[in-house]
């Protein structure tokens, strides 16, 4: 079980949102070089950053601040928001991000990502964030008809080798995951996936953990990081604790 610790940038900020709400969002610091460094230090095999304003805008707009954690960390950088164009992937692998997070795309321009995963393959990873079991895109501002197994599904057969899968009614409240809906969906594809979206409490891992039979390999954690629910450190020994 890989645990990502997140770091969301908004406006060059390191912040978390409620639910995904542009209005309702809390800074933590005001360099977000400084929390990767900390990551890095606690011991985070990989970071999961999300260009929050790419996200809502539809562009990346905050490269030079992950060019620069890539190059303070000597650990993976995980990145989406906003990229859905090939050369931005192109910008983003020569920034040196590891991964790429493709969200809208998957539902708007699956031509994008077909090339995107013929062209880059694993290094494309495939976001699928979700209300009530029906895909979100736009910075999760517009709902689609689209059901999540469906859409993964889909993705599958493109060629997709990674799912991340984002309860939004979860993200940011510090509820606990939506641990149904990620067993639901990791059962139904081949394709492994990471869940995100909820986790309050080191028990959230544990319940995480068992789904690593269904297909689950890891975990997305931001706002309990944040807010000292638990160290990444210790979410890190209780993943091992678990087996």
């Amino acid at each position: 079980m890989v645990i990502y610790p997140a770091i969301d940038i908004k406006d060059g900020q390191c912040v978390r949102l409620r639910q995904g709400k542009a209005d309702q969002v809390t800074v933590y610091e005001t360099d977000p070089v400084k929390v990767a460094l900390r990551w890095q230090k606690e011991g985070a095999e990989i970071i999961h950053i999300v260009d929050l304003d790419g996200a809502f805008g539809g562009l990346v707009k905050n490269l030079r601040t992950v060019e620069k954690i890539a190059q303070s960390v000597d650990v993976p950088i995980q990145f989406g928001g906003g990229v859905r164009q090939i050369d931005t992937m192109k910008e983003l692998f020569n920034a040196g991000v590891s991964q790429i997070v493709v969200g809208t795309a998957v539902v708007d321009d699956t031509s994008l990502v077909k090339a995107a995963l013929d062209l880059f393959g694993g290094r494309i990873v495939i976001g699928i964030d979700a209300r009530d079991g029906k895909v979100a895109v736009e910075g999760w501002n517009k709902v689609t008809k689209k059901d999540v197994v469906s859409l993964a599904l889909e993705m599958e057969v493109m060629g997709a080798s990674l799912i991340v899968y984002t309860d939004i009614s979860k993200d940011g409240m510090l509820v606990g995951p939506n641990i149904e809906g990620t067993r639901k969906l990791a059962e139904a594809v081949d394709v492994p996936v990471i869940a995100s979206g909820g986790v309050s409490a080191l028990k959230d891992l544990i319940e995480i953990k068992k789904l690593e039979p269904y297909g689950v390999e890891g975990v997305i954690i931001g706002k309990a990081l944040y807010e000292n629910a638990f160290t990444l450190k210790q979410a890190l020994e209780a993943v091992a604790d678990a087996g």
